[in-house]
């Protein structure tokens, strides 16, 4: 049985993406209030994997895991692509004549806000998780009250689906990172599938230094699938880049690694890993 830490709880956006990547395995859920409990999980027990979002396609990059991810020993390990869908559900009891408040993490307020606009009867009141509002307001059968979540919340927490669907951007999609301790990521690894790697670097303050290590990548023939730049705190206009690669030919890969090595500074492999080829919850 695999022992999986994420942030939320059962019902929430990371259980699900756990389940699907995990599809077939039995496995244990380590339900974390925040990132830095997952990370701090992960650094306790070696055998337990970690589930983490990084980005969505319409609120960005989840800056912050980012840091945690490049100031923790933790190596990823494969990545899973989730497609968004939000759902309105209430107490099995109740139903839109009842309704006067409406619960849910800011994030998928503000991605449900077409659907929301529609509604201006209902108060708004922002929580800090999804599944959480549909746990909250069964455990305390809170009347009036709904919650914006996954529709597979309902099952767990005994509430009523009243409407599906109701994202406003319908291609809405979170990556996720699978993370595991140095030592239990040499038992998960495929190297013969291995197609992607993550990695940060900082750059000497010189003009053309980023230009250079790009073009290095693309000489090697290597696909540049992301960067983002964050900031290195105490020094003043300076950046790390975060860049996710995808190739074909894992020697030609290292061989772009080893070329733009002292190019850089401080240059650390985040992981190598298979990417993401498919999304349960859209076939």
């Amino acid at each position: 049985m695999k022992r999986i830490a994420i942030q939320g709880i059962q019902g929430s956006f990371h259980d699900i993406a756990s389940h699907q990547f995990f599809k077939g395995e039995e496995i244990e859920l380590i339900t974390c209030d925040s990132f830095e409990q997952v990370f701090e999980q992960l650094r306790k027990d070696e055998e337990t994997v970690a589930l983490v979002a990084i980005e969505n396609t319409i609120a960005g990059s989840l800056l912050h895991n980012y840091e945690l991810l490049r100031e923790s020993d933790a190596t990823i390990v494969g990545e899973h692509k989730l497609h968004i869908e939000h759902s309105l559900m209430c107490l099995p009891n109740e139903g839109w004549d009842n309704l006067n408040e409406v619960n849910s993490h800011p994030v998928a307020l503000m991605q449900c806000r077409e659907f929301l606009s529609r509604h201006p009867e209902l108060k708004v009141v922002e929580v800090e998780d999804t599944a959480g509002a549909a746990a909250n307001i069964s455990q305390k059968k809170l009347k009036g009250h709904a919650a914006i979540c996954h529709k597979d919340a309902a099952k767990i927490y005994n509430m009523k689906v009243l409407q599906e669907g109701i994202e406003t951007n319908k291609h809405n999609y979170t990556r996720f990172l699978v993370l595991a301790s140095a030592n239990k990521a040499e038992s998960l690894r495929r190297i013969d599938e291995t197609n992607k790697a993550s990695m940060v670097f900082s750059l000497s303050h010189e003009e053309g230094s980023l230009s250079a290590v790009l073009s290095v990548l693309s000489f090697y023939k290597l696909n540049l699938t992301k960067i983002q730049s964050l900031p290195i705190i105490g020094k003043e206009w300076q950046y790390l880049f975060y860049i996710d690669l995808k190739f074909n030919d894992y020697i030609r890969y290292r061989q772009a690694i080893n070329a733009i090595a002292p190019l850089t500074e401080e240059l650390k492999i985040l992981g190598e890993y298979v990417a993401s080829r498919t999304d349960e919850s859209s076939k």
